[in-house]
């Protein structure tokens, strides 16, 4: 199986402490402005997914949805969610820990492409 977004031990760590302060989470990544194109974290349900999201699988047991604009720019491409320091977006939760989410991007290789698009096919 070939999965579109991973997340590093650093990242899962993090997901794990902020699950234990906020409860259940999940993630959006916009394609915004700003730190609209940074993946963001928020409680489960506090942000509104909407027909333009697709969801491209779950890190650490939480959703992470991508506008569907944007995922037309990543579809190509394997989603690591990692974790830095630096202050990202106020309205992502890690925001007061002093360190933010970061996706970082590996193309599929031709295999793993044609895998998905098979998943795709009904």
């Amino acid at each position: 199986m070939v999965e579109r977004v991973l997340a590093t031990d650093a990242t899962l760590a993090l997901i794990d402490k902020l699950r234990a302060t906020h409860g259940p989470l999940m993630f959006h990544q916009s394609g915004g402005c700003c730190d609209g194109s940074a993946p963001m974290c928020y409680p489960e349900g506090e942000f509104r997914v909407g027909i333009n999201d697709v969801l491209l699988g779950d890190i650490g047991g939480c959703n992470f949805y991508m506008d569907d604009d944007q995922f037309e720019y990543w579809k190509h491409t394997q989603l690591t969610i990692d974790v830095v320091p630096g202050r990202g977006s106020g309205f992502s939760l890690e925001a007061p820990e002093g360190v933010r989410f970061l996706t970082r991007g590996r193309v599929f290789t031709d295999e793993e492409a044609n895998t998905l698009a098979a998943a795709m096919t009904p």
